[in-house]
Parts: C-alpha cells; sequence; structure tokens
C-alpha cells in the first residue's frame, strides 16, 4: 500500500498542475485523493489500493526545472524501489 506526501522545496505545483493516481484506498477520494499529496497538511496523504506497482503523474502547465524531490511515506509503509520519468 502506498502511503505518500510529496513535498518539494520551491514547489512546482500550481492550480493549473494535472495529477493522476494509480488507486485510491477504498475509492475514498476525500479522505485518500490526490488532493492530500499537496495540501501541506502533515495529517493527510495520498493512500493507494494494496498491489504493487503503484504511481503518481503529473502534467505541469509549461516546461519546468526540478532540482529536488522529496517524498515522505506515512503510517509505516514505504516504496521498496522509486523510479521516476520524465519527458518533454
Amino acid at each position: 500500500m502506498g502511503d505518500a506526501v510529496v513535498k518539494m522545496a520551491s514547489s512546482l505545483i500550481c492550480c493549473e498542475t494535472q495529477g493522476r493516481v494509480s488507486s485510491v484506498l477504498n475509492r475514498d477520494g476525500k479522505h485518500y485523493g490526490k488532493k492530500n499529496m499537496f495540501d501541506c497538511d502533515e495529517e493527510t496523504c495520498w493512500n493507494s489500493d494494496q498491489g504493487e506497482c503503484q504511481w503518481v503523474s503529473l502534467e505541469f502547465p509549461g516546461p519546468v526545472r526540478v532540482s529536488e524531490i522529496q517524498v515522505q511515506f506515512q503510517g509505516g509503509f514505504s516504496a521498496k524501489t522509486c523510479r521516476l520519468e520524465g519527458k518533454s
């Protein structure tokens, strides 16, 4: 199960950033949805359903330069591996 809060030193996330996730725990978007990754509240997070290969996809409204990505896992769960992909 993935529980994640993604933090960026100087956030590139804005209201025009489109986000998608692989799944939401029990399909409960209100409590576990993707919006919780970027709400600046450490008490909330995105929770995926159980299973392998959980993912987050972000589409920015324009070109961005990423210098750092921080991922915080909550609840004792963490990923065994993480992969970052980018395209232009």
